[in-house]
């Protein structure tokens, strides 16, 4: 029973033969299957709409592709100072702060004046004593002049004798030198009062001219002196400050290629902080000195127009533009499709780019120009 069992598990070789033509008709069907999807995915690809690639069209004469020298600086201001006392006292007021616009003579900072005011009402009082001493001598005089007068008319009459007479005279010249001294210590004491007067306006600290604070390097309390005297704990400085309208781009160019840079020279400057804004601007004079250890020369642009967000010791780079190329500018801002119409740069299917122009949003006739980008 067990033998008869395994036999019948036995394949037959008609059973085997059979078996291998199915699977070749497996693989015909699965490859036939293939072949149909890639056909059917090139049927559509070949009906779908082209797809058109849309780029910002550059306007001629881009200062990126037509410059005629690059260079690298920072934004310096021409008016820029470091406002300090002229004497060493300890400071007793701020009235500013970082930020502030302040105005040419503006009240910026006081010191303590106790001692320089003393010294002031001491030659106030000087010179009022002088006066006082004076109106004396003047009346003195008068009575000096009556008893001059008075021996000339005795002597006259050989009543009085010639030694009186002369000790009159001299009373009255006497009185006279007096007042002139007198005179003379009154100046001496306006002197000392304008001198006075200067030390106590010198604990006064204004703005030498309108602009805006940048620094603050004084509090109250803190000892301020024109030199660096007291170690680290004395302040040389009370404030910074700059006028934004001197604002200017100082670079350094190769003395090498210093040639191509000219006074009144076109050129386009880029803030660091604001990369897709080109600034008009012109080189206001290149610095007649040359730089022996860089071999650079020293070359200040100033802006066309200056902005509020030009700051002082910004970083900038700068193109400095040709003659031609400044003109082929102008001339592409005035000539240009897009002084008059709305552009941009599109690749068709074939490849090739295209600037399509449309003059108004109710015409929509087109300007091409194949290979644009030639």
């Amino acid at each position: 029973m067990p033998a008869a069992d395994l036999a019948s598990l036995k394949i037959h070789d008609t059973h085997r033969s059979r078996g291998g033509a199915g699977k070749f008709w497996g693989f015909f069907a699965a490859g036939l299957g293939v072949l149909l999807l890639v056909a059917g995915g090139v049927f559509a690809l070949k009906n779908r709409a082209p797809v058109v690639e849309v780029a910002v069209a550059r306007p001629a004469g881009d200062p990126a592709q037509q410059t005629l020298l690059n260079a690298s600086g920072y934004v310096t201001p021409r008016r820029r100072a470091t406002v300090a006392a002229k004497i060493t006292g300890r400071v007793t007021g701020v009235f500013f702060d970082e930020g502030n616009r302040v105005k040419d003579g503006q009240l910026l900072a006081t010191l303590d004046d106790s001692d320089v005011r003393r010294a002031l009402d001491s030659a106030v009082a000087d010179r009022n004593s002088s006066q006082a001493g004076i109106r004396d001598f003047e009346v003195q005089l008068r009575y000096a002049e009556i008893q001059r007068h008075r021996a000339v008319e005795l002597k006259a009459a050989n009543v009085q004798s010639q030694d009186q007479l002369d000790n009159a005279e001299t009373a009255a010249d006497s009185l006279r030198a007096k007042i002139s001294l007198a005179n003379q210590q009154v100046a001496g004491a306006n002197a000392r009062i304008q001198e006075a007067q200067q030390a106590v306006d010198n604990c006064t600290i204004r703005a030498p001219f309108a602009g805006i604070i940048v620094s603050k390097d004084a509090q109250v309390g803190e000892m301020v002196s024109p030199i660096s005297a007291g170690g680290g704990f004395t302040r040389t400085g009370i404030a910074t400050i700059v006028d934004m309208n001197s604002n200017e781009v100082e670079v350094d160019v190769n003395e090498a290629y210093i040639a191509r840079v000219e006074p009144g020279q076109r050129v386009t400057s880029t803030l660091d902080a604001y990369p897709d804004w080109q600034i008009p601007s012109h080189v206001r004079t290149v610095i007649p000195t040359a730089d022996r250890q860089k071999a650079t020369v020293k070359v200040r642009i100033s802006f066309d127009k200056l902005d509020p967000k030009i700051l002082p010791d910004m970083g900038v780079k700068v193109a400095f533009m040709g003659e031609d190329e400044a003109k082929k500018k102008g001339a592409a801002k005035s000539n240009g499709p897009e002084a008059d119409s709305h552009c941009a740069e599109v690749r068709g299917t074939d490849g090739q780019w295209q600037i399509v122009c449309f003059p108004d949003a109710g015409h929509k006739t087109r300007a091409t120009r194949r290979d644009a980008r030639q």
